[in-house]
C-alpha cells in the first residue's frame, strides 16, 4: 500500500510565496514521474509542473518563472515552490507520483489535495 501526504497550503497575499510538499510512503521500489496539478472552482484539473526521475522539468505557461518543482528521491518527496503568487493561482493543489511498488506494480497515486488561496 502506498500513501501520499501533502502539506504547505494556506492563505497568502498576492505577491507572496508558499512551498508545497508531498511525501510518499509504503511499499515503494522506485518513483518515476512526480507532478503537481491544480483545480480551481468550476474548472478542470490542470497540470502545473512535473519532474522526471532524471530531473527534467516542465511547467504550465501560466506559472513559468514563478514556480519551481523539485524532488528529494531519498525522501520520496516532491516540492513546489510558488513565488509571486497571483489570485488566479487560487486552487486545490494535488500531487501525483508514478510509483513502482515492491510487488512490481506501476500505478499513479494522488495526494489528498491542499488548498492554496491568494487574496488580500
Amino acid at each position: 500500500q502506498v500513501q501520499l501526504v501533502e502539506s504547505g497550503g494556506g492563505l497568502v497575499q498576492p505577491g507572496g510565496s508558499l512551498r508545497l510538499s508531498c511525501a510518499a510512503s509504503g511499499s515503494i521500489l522506485s518513483i518515476n514521474r512526480m507532478a503537481w496539478y491544480r483545480q480551481a472552482p468550476g474548472k478542470e484539473r490542470e497540470l502545473v509542473a512535473d519532474i522526471t526521475s532524471g530531473g527534467s522539468t516542465k511547467y504550465a505557461d501560466s506559472v513559468k518563472g514563478r514556480f519551481t518543482i523539485s524532488r528529494d528521491n531519498a525522501k520520496n518527496t516532491v516540492y513546489l515552490q510558488m513565488n509571486s503568487l497571483k489570485p488566479e493561482d487560487t486552487a486545490v493543489y494535488y500531487c501525483n507520483q508514478r510509483i513502482t511498488t515492491r510487488q512490481l506494480v506501476i500505478s499513479d497515486y494522488w495526494g489528498q489535495g491542499t488548498q492554496v488561496t491568494v487574496s488580500s
